[in-house]
């Protein structure tokens, strides 16, 4: 059949080949009518005397990546009852439990990468030959959406490798290369992928048993379950170390993964699978995978597909960029884009600067091939792309050029004129500001249709995200081509509106700000930092103050001040940051101290001093209410630029995970909203203002929509969502 997603040939030897291949998918995902196939197929196998084995296989780039996380997100909209949750994923168990003990011996021959489901099923099947090649991995990586491996994976994997190797491949969602895979067991063989079928039917021709290790009277599981081993008992205390470390217990898969095992693993294994299925139904009803899956999948996806760009302008390709400034940021964008194939002109004041800045470049590739990432040959080509200079004149074939001097109007002001006058009539001109408006650094030049913002974050080789900033004049055109550019990069693009901070330093600034507030307030500074690590901030407000630095919060601040004059509105921290930048010179982590002391030996410590300039409250808050004021002052914030139209939604998700880091297991600020359920949220932000301050307030737009019941983000639910 045309449209057929499992393939059947049976050979004269009545060995059945059975090529899984999805039409119309890049990659095989386990659809519905891939599942009723593959029903079909054990069934024939089982009734049809000459059918002696069966290899399973697939046709495309691998053997399978999984389930669709789209159907999975699209479940959530239909009030799924718990026991239709368990039923989705026993359903499979009692299919691939059905496939291990047809009688007849099933081979699994992995032409490509198999992951998730995919992996599980050929776990179930009795034998698995892997192909050798660049790209092919195995592993269960669903921990990384929120969920665990629904299919019999918390069960099958440590009956292969046992519990202590199993436990960290599932909790962190381990992708095994061949090698790896074969020496920890989880396959039998490696070959390459012309000898990959030869292989699964030379196996099947030696007339193995059809019956797998856990139905094989006797067995237990290698190193023992439960804790019926001291290696088991280690291996599950450890595993209980790596949750608390890595999730601070805020997300609920990870704990549900070891549940699974350690249950599991004293039972026999169709127990183990209706432990599996009950936890993996806890965790579909759970909003966290729901907004794990959504926005760093589906809709991560979407911006990488340039989901945002103006779909009538020609597709563009920068084959040679220039960056103003070769300091960190200028640096750092020209060794991402040199990396990416591009010829780039590196230009700063002095020689000695712009020379610095490739320096920078050799640096990054110094540690890549210390570490097996990069070869010298690879180095060189790339370095030799970047060109350090002082001259202007250097950029006149330049596609694009960015500006990534300092944060001052008037210096960005006179690069942007300088390269305008030199660069082609139809070349883009950017800047990597992260707060001064667009609009008015575009004045600066005389094409401001052709002006935008390109704010990168640091470090540039490490972050994946670009704030895109539209000016009132910057064209479609050049918005199409900038989102070109962030392509070529393989980095996400979030498009944003012109204002003052833009999206990402705007609501990034309250989190720091709400970190000197409670300092102001006499709470202890170590609790503030726990605080926000709890809720699952990557570090405390004060020291992300530090690692920003201090002065240049004070100089934003300052720039502020004197655009908008009387409409200067102070933040909430500004006294604080006045008396350490100012008063203390206490300026950041780059100067030596800052809201911590940074001795040239053992780690950095929160300068003693603080207590002395902000006496703690006699009774200091609970832990639970610290971080819900942490993530609502961001999310409150997030909305209000979703209110004014600088941002959508899910650009304001994607933004705010990574941009700055805001906690993976909320989905991000406007799925946190959704999250709480923004009537409660509405409630919990207006008591926070009656005892912190009017920064709390919700706007009558957040109210009304409270009101209406909706949400951010389209569901069957809340139709009219924004």
């Amino acid at each position: 059949m045309q449209d057929s997603h499992l393939l059947i040939e049976v050979d004269a030897e009545g060995l059945a080949i059975a090529t899984i291949r999805v039409p119309g998918s890049p990659m095989n995902v386990l659809t519905s009518q891939l599942v009723e196939e593959l029903r079909a197929l054990i069934e024939r196998v089982v009734s049809d005397a000459s059918i002696r084995g069966v290899v399973l296989t697939a046709a495309g780039k691998g053997f399978m990546a999984g389930a669709d996380l789209k159907h999975l997100v699209s479940m959530y909209d239909k009030d799924l009852a718990a026991c239709d949750a368990f039923e989705f994923s026993h359903a499979l168990n009692r299919l691939f439990r059905r496939l291990e003990s047809c009688g007849k011996p099933v081979v699994a021959a992995m032409n490509g990468l198999a992951l998730g489901a995919g992996f599980e099923l050929c776990m179930a099947c009795h034998y698995r030959v892997l192909a050798d090649a660049p790209g092919v991995v195995v592993g269960l990586p669903e921990v990384k959406v929120g969920l665990l491996p629904g299919a019999g994976g918390t069960q099958r994997l440590p009956r292969l490798i046992g519990v202590e190797k199993s436990l960290p491949l599932l909790l962190e969602g381990t992708h095994l290369a061949p090698a790896e895979a074969l020496k920890l067991g989880a396959v039998h063989e490696v070959v390459s992928p012309a000898e990959l079928l030869a292989s699964a039917k030379r196996w099947l021709r030696t007339g193995p048993e059809a019956l797998q290790p856990w139905d094989r009277k006797g067995f237990k599981v290698p190193g023992g379950g439960g804790m019926s081993t001291p290696a088991a008992m280690t291996a599950f205390m450890m595993a209980s170390a790596l949750i608390a470390r890595n999730t601070n217990h805020n997300f609920p898969a990870p704990i549900a993964i070891a549940s699974c095992v350690f249950e599991g693993s004293q039972v026999p294994i169709d127990a183990g699978l209706r432990i599996e299925s009950t936890h993996f139904a806890q965790l579909l009803l759970d909003p966290v995978s729901r907004n794990l899956i959504r926005t760093t999948f589906i809709n991560k996806g979407l911006a990488d597909k340039l989901a945002r760009r103006p779909p009538n302008v020609p597709k563009s390709r920068v084959t040679t960029l220039g960056v103003l400034g070769a300091g960190t940021m200028g640096a750092g964008i020209a060794y991402v884009s040199a990396n990416a194939g591009m010829q780039v002109v590196l230009l700063d004041r002095t020689p000695e600067l712009a020379e610095q800045g490739k320096a920078h470049s050799q640096q990054l590739f110094d540690k890549a091939i210390a570490r097996g990432r990069a070869t010298r040959q690879n180095a060189d080509e790339v370095l030799a792309r970047i060109e350090p200079t002082t001259d202007y004149a250097r950029l006149a074939g330049c596609d694009l050029v960015i500006e990534a001097v300092f944060e001052a109007r008037d210096i960005k002001a006179e690069v942007s004129a300088r390269a305008e006058a030199v660069i082609g009539a139809s070349a883009v001109l950017a800047s990597n500001t992260s707060s001064l408006p667009i609009t008015g650094l575009a004045r600066a030049v005389q094409r401001a249709g052709q002006f935008i913002g390109l704010h990168f974050f640091s470090p540039v080789d490490k972050m994946p995200l670009v704030e895109v900033i539209q000016g009132e004049a910057t064209s479609e055109q050049t918005l199409a081509r900038a989102l070109d550019y962030v392509a070529q990069l393989r980095k996400t693009p979030i498009v944003v509106q012109d204002s003052r901070g833009f999206y990402t330093s705007r609501v990034f600034g309250t989190f720091l700000d709400e970190g000197m507030a409670m300092l102001a307030e006499g709470i202890a500074p170590a609790l503030i930092e726990n605080a926000a690590r709890m809720a699952g901030m990557p570090l405390g407000p004060l020291a992300l103050s530090d690692e920003v630095t201090i002065e240049l919060q004070w100089h934003v601040i300052q720039q502020s001040e004197r655009d908008l004059g009387a409409g200067f509105r102070k933040p909430v921290g500004y006294d604080v940051v006045r008396k350490f930048a100012v008063d203390l010179q206490r300026r950041g982590r780059r100067f030596g101290n800052g809201f911590y002391e940074y001795p040239r030996e053992g780690p950095k410590f929160l300068w003693p001093g603080l207590g002395e300039i902000y006496p703690l409250r006699t009774v200091q808050p609970e832990v639970a209410e610290l971080k819900r004021r942490f993530l609502h002052i961001q999310a409150l914030e997030a909305a209000r630029c979703v209110e004014e139209g600088l941002i959508t939604a899910v650009d304001a998700d994607l933004g705010s995970l990574l941009g700055w880091g805001f906690p993976a297991y909320t989905g991000g600020v406007m799925s946190h909203i959704d999250t709480v359920g923004t009537a409660r949220f509405v409630v919990e932000c207006e008591q926070f203002a009656a005892r912190h301050g009017a920064r709390f307030k919700p706007s009558p737009w957040l109210k009304a929509r409270a009101d209406a019941g909706q949400t951010f983000h389209a569901s069957a639910k809340s139709p009219s969502a924004a």
